[in-house]
């Protein structure tokens, strides 16, 4: 029997490196197209993520150039107001008292009364800021308090009676359409002591302010223990503010409205720690950010050093907030001349020395 063999031929030198050119090449094809395919793909989720975000926006993107302004204007034209370099276009006073009705100027003149007593203030959970520790009981004497944050048309009469500079966001010292029942913003704490001194009231303090949101049975928000979305104007849920009788189902209480979210409000109180706090004592530290060289400066990069002044509370979260920073008992804080489009506040005043309101 006879057998047939195959010779096998071993490729030339020649061959064999057109051979691996040629998968080089290929693999470098296919290592492109992944890495095209991954581009696509990534692009197409960044795509999707610019479009949530866009629909997270706290306003019309559209109208971007009427929201954001440089670093430092705010307080450049502030200055220049102060310095009345900038021209006064405002409301007289008949313009102001005509932006609402009667009824709803009695209805944001109301003050709740607060009685005297002890009530629970912070908290000791475990996840909570520690600005915020411990639970611990508090004891105040009776006062009033503003049942409504201080409105657009609030501010305006005190603008028109006093010639007081208007807010920042108010082009030509008028306040953007349809926003006269909403909370005042873009104030300093300085703007919201001045009103609160033409009102013939006073900010509340810190224990104040949680008290008339919380009551005395340590509630977590005004209305109990557990976050309800259709109570409150938080997480950018309509994304700007809204009128301070929208949420009626947010009350406190004592029947005090809108303790939580739309405005963060500036209290009377410096940022200090509570009585046996756990917190460390640098977190109540002011500071500043300082460029060191010019070189720093160019490239935005600063230290935040310590100074000798502090912060002053804010209570309540806001439309920005996320919806744990709107519990009763959860501190913000800033620097007094700072000015927000959720910062905002409400007055109050020793029950003793009720008398007639301004606002």
């Amino acid at each position: 029997m006879s057998v047939s063999w195959s010779k096998r031929v071993m490729p030339s030198d020649a061959e064999r490196q057109r051979r691996k050119r040629y998968l080089t090449a290929t693999l470098v094809t296919c290592a492109a197209l992944a890495m095209f395919g991954g581009a696509l793909h990534v692009v197409e989720l960044g795509s999707i993520r610019m479009e949530k975000m866009r629909n997270k926006a706290a306003f019309d993107l559209s109208q971007e150039k009427d929201h954001i302004r440089a670093a430092g204007e705010d307080l450049v034209r502030n200055r220049l107001d102060e310095e009345r370099k900038l021209k006064k276009v405002t409301y007289t006073v008949a313009e102001a008292d005509a932006l609402l009705t009667p009824e709803q100027w009695k209805e944001l003149g109301k003050m709740i009364e607060i009685p005297a007593g002890s009530f629970t203030m912070g908290t000791d959970r475990e996840r909570s800021d520690l600005q915020d520790h411990p639970r611990h009981v508090v004891k105040l004497l009776a006062y009033r308090i503003d049942k409504y944050p201080v409105t657009n048309a609030q501010y305006a009469r005190f603008v028109a009676a006093t010639g007081y500079r208007s807010p920042l966001n108010w082009k030509n010292g008028h306040m953007p359409d349809g926003t006269a029942m909403q909370p005042v913003t873009m104030v300093s704490w300085f703007d919201a002591r001045n009103y609160a001194k033409w009102a013939g009231k006073r900010l509340p303090t810190e224990a104040e302010w949680e008290k008339a949101a919380r009551g005395t049975d340590g509630r977590r928000w005004p209305w109990g223990n557990t976050m309800a979305a259709n109570r409150l104007n938080t997480y950018y849920s309509v994304g700007s503010t809204t009128d301070v009788t929208k949420y009626p189902d947010g009350a406190s209480p004592f029947g005090v409205m809108e303790m939580a979210g739309n405005v963060s409000e500036w209290t009377a109180d410096d940022f200090k720690p509570y009585p046996g706090t756990d917190a460390p004592p640098e977190l109540f530290q002011g500071k500043v950010g300082v460029a060191n060289s010019p070189k720093d400066r160019a490239m935005k990069v600063i230290d935040l050093v310590p100074v000798d002044a502090l912060y002053k509370v804010l209570r309540g979260g806001s439309w920005k907030s996320d919806p744990f920073s709107t519990a009763t008992y959860h501190r913000n804080y800033t620097w007094p001349n700072y000015a927000s489009d959720f910062f905002g506040f409400r007055c109050a005043r020793d029950a003793a020395s009720a008398g007639k309101d301004n606002s």
